[in-house]
């Protein structure tokens, strides 16, 4: 079972915080490569949007430290000691990248299994609260974080789902954005990302679900028959 565990006050991660500085805890993880990608839509169907808006992924690169066990094998152990480290190390990074906390409106997780894992050891370290629950901390949210997952080859894209990091009903908010690692995941790796964007889709005008009319078959019975 997953409790309570002091990786986030041990020594190794304070030193995780400042750029790429000498990090102890990166060679306990397994850590192969940070990968940072930002982007910004300046125009779309020949409009410029109301404000720009940054999108980012933090990407990193992991030894699978279940590769060879069974689908009976405990994850909790090595969940609770490498999730909370990956969600300090690349919600660090997209702060960074897109400007602060208060600049992130909506934000996405997920992983990426090489073909000598199992999607479950991807979904340990994204779907527990070592991982969801800080990095809705400490990108300043309070909803359910969307994500995606799968397993692929080295260099296959994968899209991940947004949404507002605090009101998960603003459509205006629902978006993707793609990640890919060029030489990532190797067949005993994994690929963690977080994700996050500063605003909404270019020109969001379909209102949002706080807003909708009710709608059900038997209102909309002339149009299904």
């Amino acid at each position: 079972m997953f409790g309570i565990h002091p990786v986030l006050t041990s020594a190794p991660l304070t030193v995780m915080f400042c750029g790429m500085q000498q990090i102890d805890a990166r060679a306990e993880i397994g850590l192969r490569k940070l990968v940072v990608h930002r982007e910004c839509v300046v125009s779309e169907a020949g409009a410029a949007p109301a404000r720009p808006v940054h999108q980012a992924t933090a990407a990193a690169v992991v030894r699978n430290p279940w590769v060879g066990t069974g689908p009976t094998h405990d994850l909790s152990a090595e969940v609770a000691r490498i999730a909370p480290v990956l969600a300090r190390l690349l919600t660090d990074r997209l702060i960074a990248a897109l400007g602060g906390v208060d600049a992130v409106e909506a934000f996405g997780k997920a992983a990426i299994v090489g073909s000598a894992g199992e999607i479950e050891h991807g979904g340990a370290l994204i779907h527990t609260p070592y991982f969801g629950n800080l990095m809705r901390e400490f990108l300043g949210g309070e909803s359910i974080i969307c994500f995606a997952d799968a397993r692929a080859d080295a260099g296959d894209p994968l899209v991940v789902p947004l949404w507002h990091k605090t009101a998960a009903a603003t459509r205006s908010h629902y978006q993707t954005v793609t990640v890919r690692v060029s030489d990532a995941p190797r067949a005993d790796e994994l690929v963690i990302v977080a994700a996050a964007s500063t605003g909404s889709r270019p020109h969001p005008r379909i209102g949002d679900r706080t807003t909708d009319p009710a709608i059900t078959p038997t209102i909309l019975e002339s149009v299904l028959t």
